[in-house]
């Protein structure tokens, strides 16, 4: 969970656009197409960059209109093949509500600790001008989701400080969840039934772990860190953060994890295994699925699995080597754990 550590590889969008719960995501999102109708219709990037301006975002509608009259009948109602990266979400929205369905799955299932994770730097780096105030549009978003999935009417928010649990509460009269935060005295009451920690942060793991523990008697109730912030790289490796990797956060499991890599993404939707794709060279923006895993794979899982596709393939850069800085970057504080 070395969130610092994630790669660059989107740049300042969030601050272009707003978020709402009903809002779709604006078609700044390029868009690559294959040589067939059929897939030109369809093919939308994966993990784009959420930046720039799509040269379709003028002409996508009339396109898809006069393309659809120029197909056969047969060819428009031909079932379309899933694609090998169709499980990944086309934006970050689409994330966020992808990750909300994650966790209702789990929940549903009769699991109690979950982790949604976005390791994307806009919702990495709360310094920036607005970012905080996109998060919590975002974080809202999942809210909803969740929600609406479980059929749970008694969720409770418990965001890191007093003053955004209150300022949303008073910006969002008509939420269907409940407002705390982790400072409170008392965030977390007997009628809830769901629990989200938003972003919770490593300065204020007390109080994460406190809450942890009272949900866990019985009957347990559901615990959701969304984007959790426990460890930190700044404050360095030694025993409490071992033991905290150890006994506290291997009691949760991980729902939802989205990461973007310079050559590929790993991924994985509950109930889903992990997954590693790599760059398709023919489709600018699709990926290919390289494997699935049981397990969360490492740093050297990826250099394995980048190696050997690599081997299958001429692609220059390669693969790995596009990697390789990433890998080090990755996991060198988490080998220190």
């Amino acid at each position: 969970m070395a969130y610092s550590a994630v790669p660059s590889c989107f740049h300042g969008y969030l601050h272009s656009c707003s978020f709402s719960s009903t809002q779709s995501f604006p078609r700044s999102l390029a868009c690559g197409f294959s040589a067939s109708p059929t897939s030109r219709l369809r093919t939308c990037v994966k993990f784009e960059k959420f930046q720039g301006e799509s040269p379709l975002e003028q002409t996508t509608s009339a396109s898809t209109s006069s393309a659809s009259q120029e197909l056969p009948v047969e060819a428009q109602d031909q079932p379309e093949e899933e694609e090998e990266d169709s499980c990944l979400p086309n934006d970050l929205v689409g994330a966020v509500r992808q990750s909300g369905e994650a966790s209702a799955s789990f929940v549903n299932s009769g699991g109690t600790r979950a982790i949604v994770e976005l390791l994307i730097p806009q919702l990495q780096f709360l310094d920036d001008e607005g970012a905080q105030a996109e998060l919590w549009e975002l974080s809202r978003v999942f809210l909803e989701t969740l929600i609406k999935e479980t059929g749970c009417e008694r969720v409770k928010a418990v965001f890191p400080d007093a003053g955004a649990a209150a300022l949303l509460k008073y910006k969002w009269k008509d939420a269907a969840f409940g407002f705390a935060s982790l400072s409170d005295r008392k965030p977390v009451e007997k009628e809830d039934e769901i629990i989200v920690m938003i972003v919770p942060d490593y300065q204020m793991l007390e109080y994460v772990e406190k809450i942890a523990k009272g949900l866990a008697d019985d009957p347990p109730r559901p615990l959701v860190m969304w984007n959790p912030r426990l460890i930190s790289e700044e404050v360095g490796v030694g025993f409490n953060v071992r033991k905290l990797r150890r006994y506290f956060l291997s009691s949760f499991t991980t729902v939802y994890s989205m990461r973007p890599l310079a050559a590929g993404a790993v991924f994985r939707c509950y109930p889903g295994k992990w997954k590693v794709f790599y760059d398709n060279k023919d489709r600018p923006g699709r990926y290919l699925l390289a494997k699935e895993l049981i397990g969360r794979p490492d740093a050297e899982d990826l250099e394995i699995i980048y190696g050997n596709v690599e081997e299958k393939s001429d692609e220059e850069p390669s693969l790995l080597s596009q990697a390789a800085g990433i890998f080090s970057s990755i996991n060198r504080f988490m080998k220190a754990m």
